[in-house]
């Protein structure tokens, strides 16, 4: 008897035991998720001093301009098949509607690479490190088959633009330029001097228009606070168990890795064929790369920091989970993985893009070649990823070559001393008062890999306003943007350009003595 009461109290202080360690473990999840607030400032930075208060007479003209800059073709198939003539074209355009920017004193313009363009805007204090803006001019190509509207003819319709480059990127391009016009037409006069790059190759590289951009600043001396670039955006109803939208500004990217796989065999007549040919042992080696994708890296990159940003924002039991990423990023991970949206913050993604093979129809094909390109997350190196594709293919006979190749940027700052990064939030929550704001990882390139010597601060996000179902415009068919949207594109450039112009986010705006 008193051996069964022993048992029953030891087994008592055992459940309360746990009992205590669950409750004591459940409250520090719970005091983290409604403690955790990631360094951040609010307002430190100021208001732009002149109000975006356009005139009705304004806000036709800005549209009026992005209407004409989309109907010019500026399309890049390849580094060497570029149309000079709609380069040319947008070149001889950018004075007409722009008349202020080009007769104005403190503005220079610049042709780099034929047909890039670099504009310095002087300020009145030298003192005062400068910054950039970089946006670029050149589109994907388009089929206008699968289009409602024709990709260039610049429809309105329905309260929005179509057109390809209205998301990516001639809304930048036309944005920041319209912007800095409306400034200078109010007699702004910077304090901080900002240079505006626009490449014309970005969507093949960047290789002539960024580049040569950035190496004649360098070869000038010239040293950024930050720069910011295209490449997020504001979210709204994309991100699970967030109400309202989310602005992401992106810190990195992801790297870029092109790969071939080739496979050669002898060749013969279709009526004798081998038990394996070249096309069918390639075809199952793409097929082992797509079924088995690279491992989930989520939380060892700056969608860590993203998610904890977040937190704070998300319904319950969300919030919980993604203030507590060190318990639960597993689980995350596999829950964002079944959206292709998704799925690209929390890995290294595959995707086959070109196959070839075969002569004849009637003759074995001698060999097989196909195009496997990989987003590259922060964490993955190219050594682990051929390691990876050799294992998951465990075929010899299939030869992997490594065709292009750039790892992932270097994280960006975002904390309270980040001069770029705050202003740019500064100016987000000036725009959209309602968004949830955090740092993110941009899944796509862009030019800023060229400005590295200039900066560590490489920023990307523009003031599109991207739901669900508009993520796959961009790229693909029926792009456009409202007008609406195109209007806060310009109101966002206006007030960036004047928050910019601080001696930095603890101190004030220069005075009047300073211009």
């Amino acid at each position: 008897m008193k051996d069964t009461k022993r048992k029953v109290k030891a087994a008592l202080i055992l459940m309360l035991l746990l009992v205590s360690v669950f409750l004591i473990f459940l409250s520090a999840l719970l005091i983290r998720t409604y403690t955790l607030r990631p360094a951040d400032s609010s307002g430190s930075v100021g208001t732009a001093g002149t109000a975006a208060n356009f005139t009705p007479g304004e806000r036709t003209q800005l549209l009026s301009n992005l209407q004409d800059s989309l109907r010019i073709v500026t399309v890049s198939r390849s580094a060497g098949e570029l149309d000079s003539g709609a380069l040319q074209e947008f070149a001889a355009f950018l004075p007409k509607v722009f008349p202020t920017v080009f007769s104005s004193k403190i503005v220079q313009h610049e042709v780099i690479a034929n047909y890039s363009h670099l504009f310095t805007v002087r300020g009145s204090n030298d003192s005062l490190q400068p910054y950039m803006l970089t946006a670029h001019l050149d589109v994907v190509p388009a089929t206008p088959e699968e289009w409602e509207v024709p990709p260039f003819a610049a429809e309105k319709r329905d309260g929005y633009l179509y057109g390809r480059g209205a998301l990516d990127d001639k809304s930048s391009v036309m944005g920041i330029l319209q912007g800095l016009e409306f400034l200078l037409k109010r007699d702004y006069k910077p304090c901080r001097s900002f240079y505006i790059g626009i490449g014309h190759d970005e969507e093949v590289g960047g290789n002539n228009g960024a580049r040569n951009i950035a190496a004649v600043l360098q070869s000038r001396g010239v040293k950024l606070s930050y720069l910011l670039d295209e490449g997020s955006a504001l979210l709204n109803g994309v991100m699970p168990g967030l109400d309202k939208p989310v602005a992401l500004i992106a810190t990195s990217e992801k790297g870029y890795a092109t790969i071939s796989l080739n496979v050669s065999l002898g060749t013969g007549h279709s009526s004798m064929p081998p038990k394996e040919t070249s096309i069918g042992i390639l075809a199952a080696a793409v097929s082992k790369l797509e079924k088995n994708p690279m491992p989930r890296m989520f939380g060892q990159g700056p969608e860590h920091a993203m998610f904890e940003h977040l937190s704070s924002q998300l319904r319950f039991p969300l919030n919980v989970v993604m203030a507590n990423l060190w318990l639960f990023s597993s689980l995350v991970s596999r829950m964002l993985e079944k959206e292709p949206s998704t799925n690209s913050i929390v890995r290294t993604t595959t995707a086959v893009t070109e196959f070839h093979a075969g002569v004849k129809e009637n003759v074995i094909a001698p060999f097989a070649r196909a195009t496997v390109n990989f987003r590259l997350h922060p964490a993955h190196t190219l050594e682990e990823l051929l390691h990876q594709v050799k294992n998951t293919i465990s075929d010899d006979r299939v030869k992997i070559e490594v065709l292009k190749h750039f790892p992932s940027l270097p994280l960006s700052s975002y904390d309270d001393s980040s001069f770029g990064y705050q202003v740019i939030k500064e100016t987000i929550g000036n725009l959209f008062p309602e968004a949830a704001i955090a740092p993110s990882l941009c899944i796509a390139n862009t030019d800023t890999r060229h400005y590295q010597n200039l900066t560590m601060e490489l920023y990307r996000f523009t003031p599109m306003i991207l739901k669900k179902e508009d993520l796959s415009r961009i790229h693909g068919v029926n792009e456009r943007i409202s007008v609406k949207n195109y209007e806060e594109f310009v109101k966002f450039y206006f007030q960036l350009i004047q928050l910019s112009d601080l001696w930095s986010p603890a101190l004030p705006h220069c005075t009047s003595n300073d211009l």
